[in-house]
């Protein structure tokens, strides 16, 4: 990550399901003009596709510029690298495996240039993870596709100004959940998350709290052992090697009371532990980042939403948060990276 940071951002874009609701926030988000005084969009998908879609939302007028690679992007327009050729109908609302199809051809081009460095940071819009699967895509979700093909492990983070939740295990049945967590996971979710909001928000010595699985994070033992068998050693790991975690806290009044305010970061134990609330606070404000790997990737806090798809009814707030937020911590990780870089050069020269 060299680029020097006068330079706008290259800001790849995969369409998701285009029967959903994808286009339309992505359209939104970059008709504003002044969104392209920090970034340079490059969407994947096809330029016709993105077209008839505005023509279903009866919007303003707006069209990409269209181009066959990366390098070809316009830093003044919102660019659509054309992943395919043939014409593809909109069948808005409705699931069906040709958008799942193409939303993985988008997804890979976008995966292949950040790979390539052609694009610097990845904002995917939702996908149907029914429609999607295939030889080719195999997975609950981005998230675990994405751990799969880029360098590091991963932590689902959902994020907004105030509030940040990761969870310790991502999209798995509810009766897989307590079988999943042991010590050195929830441990290695702790670093990933620590290092996390050091680097990429640029907290210095944050501080984490842990929730219980059970009800009242299990009453020592009385209603499940986890607690005292799993999580709690988990914390005192983390603690032996300097972070600030705490817990584990009773999940039901954690929210309510407003104890989260207290903290930069909440690890989870389970999705919806950590996803219900979240969204309840800040639906459609909120943004997912996949926290720990070696490439930044971002997404809004909704789903395909086929019930109001091309109506001009969605709300683009998330996803533009989403692309903020990329490109903020793109920023924050180079600002890192150039402090311990001289952190390295003074010590060198000390010795």
């Amino acid at each position: 990550m060299s680029k020097k940071s006068h330079e706008k951002i290259r800001i790849g874009v995969s369409i998701g399901d285009y029967n959903g609701i994808g286009l339309e926030v992505i359209i939104k988000t970059f008709m504003e003009n002044q969104i392209l005084d920090l970034c340079t969009p490059i969407v994947y998908g096809s330029s016709k596709l993105a077209n008839n879609y505005r023509k279903s939302m009866e919007t303003g007028d707006f069209s990409f510029n269209k181009i066959t690679h990366a390098d070809e992007a316009n830093p003044k327009k919102a660019n659509m690298v054309s992943c395919w050729s043939e014409e593809v109908e909109l069948s808005l609302g409705n699931s069906t495996q040709t958008a799942g199809n193409y939303a993985f051809v988008s997804l890979d081009a976008a995966c292949k240039d950040l790979q390539n460095g052609k694009i610097d940071v990845l904002v995917t819009a939702p996908i149907n993870k029914d429609n999607i699967q295939s030889d080719k895509f195999n997975f609950p979700g981005h998230t675990e596709f994405l751990t799969e093909k880029f360098e590091g492990d991963s932590l689902m983070l959902l994020t907004n100004e105030k509030l940040r939740v990761g969870v310790a295990t991502n999209h798995i049945p509810v009766a897989s959940i307590a079988k999943n967590l042991t010590v050195e996971k929830i441990f290695t979710k702790l670093k990933i998350f620590n290092k996390s909001l050091v680097q990429d928000f640029a907290i210095h010595s944050p501080k984490i709290a842990v929730l219980g699985l059970n009800p009242h994070a299990g009453d020592n033992g009385l209603i499940g052992k986890e607690e005292k068998e799993i999580i709690i050693p988990a914390i005192n790991n983390a603690k032996s090697i300097g972070l600030q975690v705490f817990g584990p806290y009773p999940a039901d009044g954690f929210f309510g009371s407003a104890n989260y305010l207290k903290f930069d970061g909440i690890l989870a134990m389970y999705h919806d532990q950590g996803l219900v609330p979240f969204k309840t606070l800040s639906f459609g404000e909120g943004v997912n980042f996949t926290a720990g790997l070696n490439v930044i990737r971002t997404s809004p806090d909704h789903g395909v939403a086929y019930d109001i798809a091309g109506k001009n009814m969605a709300n683009e707030q998330s996803f533009r948060s989403a692309v903020f937020l990329a490109i903020d911590i793109f920023r924050n990780r180079q600002m890192d990276a150039e402090i311990n870089e001289n952190v390295l050069k003074v010590s060198k020269n000390k010795s």
